[in-house]
């Protein structure tokens, strides 16, 4: 059985794309326990525990590499009656910034 150029060039850009699925998923789990750690520290709760792609695009780390840039939106609240939104930003697998907005005081 011989393999022509075109199947190991299909069986190599076949391969990448599963890699690269596997690493997103990793990279939204990633962002789905910052968010949830940001949570507790900052007393809002992550509502349906889950982050939603918004943007992606390619940015250069710190060190000048490049790595994919990822924008999710999740959903919060802080007294578990009303939804807001915020969002989590990755720079491959690091955390750049989690965005929410203050909670409303009530002045009394």
């Amino acid at each position: 059985m011989y393999f022509t150029l075109g199947d190991i060039i299909l069986a190599f850009m076949f391969g990448g794309l599963c890699l690269y699925f596997l690493s997103a998923i990793r990279v939204r789990e990633l962002a789905v326990q910052a968010v949830a750690k940001a949570g507790r520290e900052d007393d809002y709760q992550l509502l349906d525990q889950a982050v939603h792609i918004r943007r992606m695009s390619l940015s250069r780390d710190p060190l000048g590499r490049w790595r994919i840039w990822r924008q999710y939106r999740f959903d919060y609240s802080y007294d578990g009656v009303e939804r807001r939104q915020g969002h989590v930003i990755m720079l491959g697998k690091q955390l750049q910034a989690v965005v929410v907005s203050d909670q409303a005081r009530t002045l009394h």
